[in-house]
């Protein structure tokens, strides 16, 4: 009986957002052309769904470059192998490319505040897969300057932490590590100019607070690695037993 009342009530709401679809026709967050009626469970057209560049294996077990073709055995790209990272390894969900590059930007620059829940799902798909929340103890976002929070009214990385925190029944350490140097943008900066711009750029405001902590640094984009570096250094100078990075995308 219960079984029937929910069938019954679930064909209601599938009514009753068609209904409401035909007179107030959603859009896709990203491409903004219509979806499609009967698409209630996403907020991307069916053709962004389908050109999401997902990352699978193989890619680089120490920054999550990913390649093409086959290869079962763990690998460190050529990149990696002469440098010293302050995390043990980076993982993504998406290509910084084509649907996903774009939702980014039009959160970042447009403020379509309602594109983080797609980007926190492809985080939590990510994190599901390639973290063992066994290993961890809290979430830290990745900050930004006070000055660049205030014009841009948000910093992503908090609120896809907290969608994270919500899922994996961990903690977020809020301001754990702060912006205390306002650096110019890296958006054109190669990777050795991106290290000098941000030297100096992070402290940790709660060392108590990851002392001894296995922590998950989160962010939008992993495009050289430098911030998340630079965030892992100051971490672990504060005595974080482990560090790994996380991203909704990779830069490739």
């Amino acid at each position: 009986m219960d079984r029937i009342k929910t069938n019954g009530y679930e064909r209601f709401l599938d009514v009753g957002r068609t209904l409401i679809g035909l007179i107030w026709p959603r859009t896709c967050l990203v491409c903004d052309h219509p979806i499609e009626a009967t698409n209630h469970a996403s907020a991307l057209c069916v053709a962004c769904q389908q050109q999401i560049p997902w990352i699978e294996p193989p890619f680089c077990g120490r920054c999550g470059l990913p390649f093409a073709g086959a290869m079962n055995e763990p690998f460190q790209c050529e990149h990696c192998r002469g440098l010293i990272f302050h995390f043990r390894y980076a993982v993504a969900a998406v290509r910084a490319e084509g649907v996903p590059r774009q939702a980014i930007h039009r959160l970042k620059y447009e403020r379509r505040w309602m594109i983080v829940s797609v980007l926190a799902d492809w985080l939590i798909k990510a994190a599901r897969t390639w973290v063992d929340w066994n290993e961890v103890d809290a979430i830290v976002p990745v900050p930004l300057h006070p000055r660049k929070k205030r014009i841009r009214q948000f910093n992503q990385a908090e609120w896809l932490a907290d969608a994270l925190s919500r899922v994996v029944a961990r903690p977020v350490i809020r301001d754990a590590v702060v912006r205390v140097r306002d650096t110019p943008t890296q958006t054109l900066l190669g990777r050795e100019a991106r290290a000098r711009n941000l030297r100096g750029a992070f402290a940790v405001r709660k060392p108590r607070a990851v002392a001894g902590q296995r922590l998950v640094l989160v962010d939008d984009v992993f495009t050289t690695g430098v911030t998340m570096d630079a965030c892992g250094k100051v971490l672990r100078d504060a005595q974080a037993a482990d560090v790994v990075a996380l991203t909704v995308a990779r830069g490739v």
